[in-house]
Parts: structure tokens; C-alpha cells; sequence
């Protein structure tokens, strides 16, 4: 292994959306001279899997509605958003030749819908500005020594000025994210705050497995710790073996705290748009319409044939009974249900399988403007390695290139 010394140099540890951003910003003043440390064999590999391959950018609205949906620390964006807002992000995207269009929900992606066209918009960024990319080179070990900083991979070691870790979190660590940042961060005395997952399925510990990627559409999902609302959520909601996903119950996944909360509730509201009184009135006319039929071919009329029987178990109702045998206390069992059925919860997903990290290197610890570390000086952080994260719809990525930014304009 060589020893290379140089002033003015800076390293940028991980290729994700932060570190890419910085490298393109602090690149582009002539007096730094850039590299990148990416383990795999291209860049951006987890830009590749957003939006389902689209790449939800951003969302183009104003700071107060990214301060919005951001779950987690939101202050400490406070600055970085006003450095570089969701607007600034596309402009300077479609100045370099990305061109993007907005979506419902404000989501912005590339109008060529290839999460591929971001990562090569960077990528020319990069080469335009001489930034020396490491494919395939994994940082072993950061140190400090006579304020440079040295860095080692398997095949080289190499001394820096500055330091920029941008690393990930943990979830899909296939893409690169395997948690190596909080290893580097903690060597500095930096602390982390428990990581878990965020934007991710549930498990439960109720059997659906008949309904097995059952989608329920205008559905409305209540997070409850014992009897506090935390959070409601309308929309669409997917079962996936023994455990429930989609767009509602992955933003409730963001507010689950199993270490402080006790007593976690999830009520699902098959019905929000029906009252008590609606629904009784219309489950009489169907029990009358169906009179000698079985319950459960009454209840096609108001629910999908695979939760039926489920359903029907809940409301402690033979699914063979007649519709002219089911009493009132029966009826308002099944209006009672629709309204409040309880998914009982067991856990959030692995980490491994979630879309994005919550917790990481506490941000109580970095500078909020410029991303520098408060334990030590020239040394950086950007991304999902801190202790922010978002909903989704473009937020995280967002705070991504916000972060970068900052990082690269100080760097």
C-alpha cells in the first residue's frame, strides 16, 4: 500500500445521493480536489430502486410542507432547506440536462421516468469537474493524525483534509448501506441513536395469509398508543402474508416507537366514508336483498371475498348463517368492525427491508448549517447515516441532497 500526501484534498465516503451531491458542489470550486470512496461498482445504486425505479426525486413544495413530513427532527433541516429547497434541486437538475415533471402529490421525477438519468446527470457533473471516483473500494478505517486524515481500503491508503461520511443507514444493504458510517462517527466519539426501521411494512400477529396481496383502496389506518391517536392515514393499504404494507402503512411505520410505546394500537376503518347510521341502513337493505342466503355472500356486497371469513371470525358470526337469522347485536357487531377492525401488532419489518433508516449519528452533535461535526473539525456528515428521516413522496431523497449540499458548500 502507498502513502500519498496532498493539501486541499477531500474524501467523500459513499456514492448515495448526499455524498454525489457534495462531491458535484465542492467540485466544482477549483481549489479542492475530490474523491469518492464508493464500495460498489457504480454510483447512486440506491437512487435505483426509488419511486420503483423512477426515482421520486423530490417534492415540489414549499419548506413549511417538507418541515412537514419530516418525522423526524425536522428542525435540524431548518437551514439546509433554505440552502437548497426543492425548487433549487430542479433547477439545478434541469441545468445540468436532467429534465423532470411533478406528479400527483407534488412528486417530481425524471420525465423519462429512468432512475438511471439522475445517477448519470451526477455522474457527468462529477467528470466534468475531475472528481477521482474509487468503484469498488471499501474505507476500512478513518483516523486523524497532525489534522489530516487518513484513510485506508484494501488497496490503498491515502491522507485527506477533509472528511465527508455519507454512508447510508442500514436498510437495503445491498445497495451499500451496511451501517459502516456509525462505525466511523462512533471512532470520533460521535453518538448513535438507536436505529431502527422507517417507511416499512408491519407484521401482525392476526393470520391473513388467505389474504395475501389483498389491496384495500379509500381505507383509513389509526395509529394508537393505548388510547392516544398518533397518527391517521388515509388511502391504500396492501396485506402481505401475515403482515400489511402500503402508501398509509408505511407513513404510520414512521411513527412506531416499539422502545416507548407500550400499548401499540393499529385500528383500520374499512369504511371511513359511512357513519354508523349510513352503514346501518344499508347493511338492512342487503340482509333483506340476500334474506335466505348466507352471511358471507351478503357480505361480498361490502367487503372482498378473501377477508370475509376473517371478518366474519371477528365478528364472532357463523359464515353460513342466514341473512334473516342475523340479529341486531350481530348487525352492529359488523358495522362496529368495519369501522374499528383491530390489526393486532407484532413488529415492524427487519431493517434490512425498509425503505429507509430511522435514528443514527445524533444531530444534536453537527453543525445544522454546515453539516461539520462539533466533535471534530473537517469532519462531515450528509444523508440518511444522521438521525433524519421523512414520509414518503421525494422527502427523503430531499434531505439527502440538502444535506450534501451544505456539506458541499463548506467543504
Amino acid at each position: 500500500m502507498n502513502m500519498i500526501s496532498s493539501k486541499n484534498r477531500i474524501a467523500i465516503i459513499g456514492g448515495g445521493p448526499s455524498g454525489i451531491m457534495a462531491a458535484a458542489i465542492a467540485s466544482l470550486k477549483s481549489f479542492n480536489e475530490v474523491f469518492i470512496f464508493e464500495k460498489n461498482e457504480k454510483l447512486g445504486k440506491k437512487l435505483y430502486i426509488t419511486g420503483k425505479g423512477r426515482c421520486n426525486i423530490t417534492n415540489a413544495s414549499p419548506n413549511e410542507i417538507l418541515m412537514q413530513n419530516i418525522s423526524e427532527n425536522p428542525k435540524f433541516m431548518f437551514s439546509a432547506l433554505n440552502a437548497l429547497n426543492s425548487d433549487d434541486l430542479i433547477k439545478f437538475l434541469n441545468r445540468f440536462g436532467l429534465k423532470t415533471k411533478v406528479e400527483r402529490g407534488n412528486r417530481v421525477f425524471p420525465v423519462t421516468d429512468r432512475a438511471s438519468d439522475v445517477t448519470k446527470t451526477f455522474e457527468k457533473i462529477l467528470k466534468d469537474n475531475l472528481v477521482n471516483i474509487r468503484y469498488e473500494s471499501e474505507v476500512i478505517s478513518i483516523n486523524k493524525s497532525n489534522n489530516m486524515f487518513i484513510i485506508e481500503t484494501e488497496k490503498e491508503v491515502l491522507q485527506f483534509d477533509k472528511v465527508l461520511i455519507a454512508t447510508g443507514g442500514l436498510s437495503y444493504p445491498s445497495t451499500g448501506s451496511t451501517g459502516d458510517g456509525y462505525k466511523f462517527a462512533k471512532n470520533f466519539g460521535h453518538k448513535i441513536i438507536d436505529t431502527k426501521a422507517g417507511l416499512c411494512a408491519i407484521k401482525l400477529k392476526d393470520d391473513f395469509s388467505s389474504c395475501n396481496l389483498l389491496s384495500l383502496k379509500n381505507v383509513e389506518l389509526s395509529l394508537y398508543n393505548k388510547k392516544r391517536l398518533i397518527r391517521k392515514e388515509f388511502g391504500e393499504l396492501l396485506f402481505k402474508d401475515n403482515a400489511v404494507s402500503g402508501p398509509i402503512v408505511l407513513t404510520i411505520s414512521n411513527f412506531i416507537d416499539t422502545t416507548k410505546m407500550k400499548d401499540i394500537r393499529l385500528i383500520l376503518d374499512l369504511k371511513p366514508a359511512l357513519d354508523f347510521d349510513i352503514l346501518n341502513d344499508r347493511i338492512l337493505r342487503e340482509l333483506k336483498k340476500y334474506d335466505n342466503s348466507e352471511i358471507k355472500t351478503m357480505m361480498t356486497s361490502l367487503l372482498p371475498k378473501s377477508l370475509i371469513n376473517i371478518f366474519l371470525k371477528r365478528c364472532k358470526i357463523d359464515t353460513k348463517k342466514k341473512c334473516n337469522q342475523i340479529s341486531k347485536e350481530e348487525r352492529h357487531n359488523i358495522i362496529d368492525n368495519l369501522k374499528s377492525f383491530n390489526l393486532h401488532f407484532d413488529s415492524l419489518e427487519d431493517i434490512s427491508s425498509a425503505i429507509i433508516t430511522r435514528g443514527g449519528i445524533d444531530i444534536r452533535e453537527i453543525n445544522p448549517a454546515t453539516m461539520e461535526s462539533k466533535k471534530c473539525k473537517n469532519l462531515y456528515f450528509a444523508g440518511e447515516v444522521l438521525a433524519i428521516s421523512g414520509l414518503t413522496g421525494g422527502f427523503n431523497l430531499q434531505i439527502a441532497f440538502s444535506t450534501g449540499y451544505c456539506a458541499g458548500m463548506n467543504l
